[in-house]
């Protein structure tokens, strides 16, 4: 096989760009590149973004940093220039990452980023992994170094370097004045550079500016069930993140439980959509406990507890108390039925996640991914493991972002027979030189 590089043109070098040409000489180029190149290109150079790229990370000589793939441009004078292009599938020097299939940390405690940090591309996090996991734990903050959001991102920032995504979300998305938003979004660009940066985007479904305060005093509850919604406000989130992508920023739009709320979040041209998992999963699993429990005993107080279960859990409110039975009955089996929990689509609880590779297969945004996150427990990620083998959706591998705390992803390095192998080898070598 005949390997062509940018080399191999032999193009003169466009005056003033020498160094940054250098750095990429050995860029491999197709056969059919090669040929239309060699009658069209006299010149080879190096794109502005280029340059701005290699100055904002302090690049080293010889190298192109993680993140970016390699593109050339033909531009007219027989031209042709390199350009680096977001692509968190990329390794330093435009080479892909070793899967298609990336992974994330959920987390913005530095210490834990530190050991996963060369082998994700992307960070999320959020107020509550910000405050209540980070700043305010004096377990994870040691010695209550680190005072604020700010100093902690800029750390992360520091941590993870160019080839990372950082997924930030807003203090207030219920926030009516969009410039103290656009304020805040712009702080994080400049923190983290506009290549990096990627603003954090809640769904706000029921949940509005005048009803928020009822989540933070009494007892936390609202008074709206989820379907009980005014146009402007439950789309509230959408035109943020529509707005946000219009002023520049990737968006990661996230709070994305159930299938039905992925078409038209991707109206919003997200960079990110999200499958959550974990709470969903759980509260499958306990509704269908409650409903074959009660199908076997008939017992209405089985119904009962299912409704405070379904008030506990947002799906109803307060003023539903009085709902009949029977409704509570209906209701339980129709989620169930909804997210097929008792077939092979969704008895793993990745309903979601099947149903959102579908709807992005078909889709026009190009680069957008999904992330799948919040996850726990012994057969979360090895069921995700198994799906991305499946034959409908090996070719979308290329889509997903798998995000977990790092200590989550960790324990799926380690099997018994680690221990057993390192047990039979460590006193096989014990003693020996």
């Amino acid at each position: 096989m005949l390997n062509v590089t940018l080399d191999s043109l032999g193009l003169e070098t466009v005056r003033g760009d020498e160094s940054f040409v250098s750095r990429v000489q050995d860029m491999p180029v197709s056969k059919e590149e090669f040929f239309d190149l060699t009658k069209m290109a006299k010149y080879v150079g190096v794109t502005e973004q280029f340059k701005d790229v290699i100055n904002t990370f302090h690049t080293p000589e010889g190298e192109t940093p993680a993140g970016f793939k390699r593109e050339l441009v033909m531009e007219k004078d027989g031209v042709v220039k390199v350009n680096l292009v977001r692509d968190i599938s990329y390794d330093k020097n435009g080479i892909l990452r070793p899967t298609n299939v990336l992974f994330s940390a959920d987390s913005a405690n530095p210490y834990e980023v530190k050991p996963i940090s060369p082998l994700i591309s992307n960070l999320t996090c959020n107020p509550g992994i910000i405050y209540d996991l980070f700043i305010n734990n004096p377990k994870a903050n040691v010695g209550n170094k680190y005072k604020n959001r700010d100093e902690v991102m800029a750390e992360i920032g520091r941590v993870l370097g160019p080839g990372c995504d950082i997924s930030v979300e807003l203090n207030n998305p219920f926030e009516q004045d969009f410039n103290k938003i656009l304020e805040e979004a712009e702080k994080f660009r400049e923190m983290f550079s506009k290549y990096r940066v990627v603003i954090k985007v809640p769904h706000t479904g029921a949940v509005t500016p005048q009803n928020v305060t009822q989540l933070l005093s009494g007892n936390k509850k609202l008074d709206k069930r989820p379907d009980q919604v005014g146009t402007e406000d439950a789309l509230r989130g959408h035109n943020l993140a529509l707005k946000l992508h219009e002023h520049g920023f990737r968006v990661n739009f996230t709070l994305m439980f159930e299938p039905f709320q992925t078409m038209l979040a991707m109206q919003a041209r997200p960079y990110f959509i999200n499958t959550f998992l974990r709470h969903r999963l759980l509260q499958s699993q306990n509704i269908k406990k409650y409903v074959d429990m009660y199908e076997v005993s008939k017992d209405n107080k089985i119904l009962e507890t299912l409704k405070d279960y379904f008030i506990s859990c947002d799906y109803y409110t307060e003023a539903d108390r009085d709902m009949a039975l029977a409704d509570v009955l209906a209701f339980g089996k129709d989620l169930l039925k909804y997210r097929h929990f008792e077939d092979k689509q969704g008895q793993d609880g990745l309903d979601g996640m099947r149903h959102n590779l579908r709807v992005l297969k078909n889709s026009n945004l190009k680069d957008t991914r999904l992330i799948v996150c919040s996850m726990e427990g012994p057969y979360n990620y090895p069921d995700i493991d198994k799906l991305l083998t499946e034959p409908e959706f090996q070719d979308m591998n290329h889509k997903v972002v798998i995000t977990a705390e790092p200590n989550y992803l960790a324990r799926f390095t380690s099997t018994n027979q680690v221990i057993s192998y390192q047990r039979r080898f460590m006193n096989a070598a014990n003693g020996q030189s």
